[in-house]
């Protein structure tokens, strides 16, 4: 699970935990859109690069046990 912020979310209201099992693409357009595996797309106020990196950190920290 990675948290992330919807675009132009002006407090932590905007925050949201999502399944990072369930991303299919990240495009930065220039926003960054989300599109799940289910055909959804969710437009976010982190980077591209912020947002495989937090989903790089959820995968590691799964082999770790």
């Amino acid at each position: 699970m990675i948290k992330l912020t919807k675009f132009n979310s002006e407090d932590k209201k905007g925050e949201f935990i999502l399944n990072a099992e369930i991303i299919e693409t990240i495009e930065q357009t220039p926003d960054t859109v989300v599109t799940l595996i289910n055909g959804k797309k969710l437009i976010v106020e982190e980077s591209m690069e912020e947002v495989v990196r937090q989903v790089m950190t959820y995968r590691r920290a799964l082999h770790k046990f």
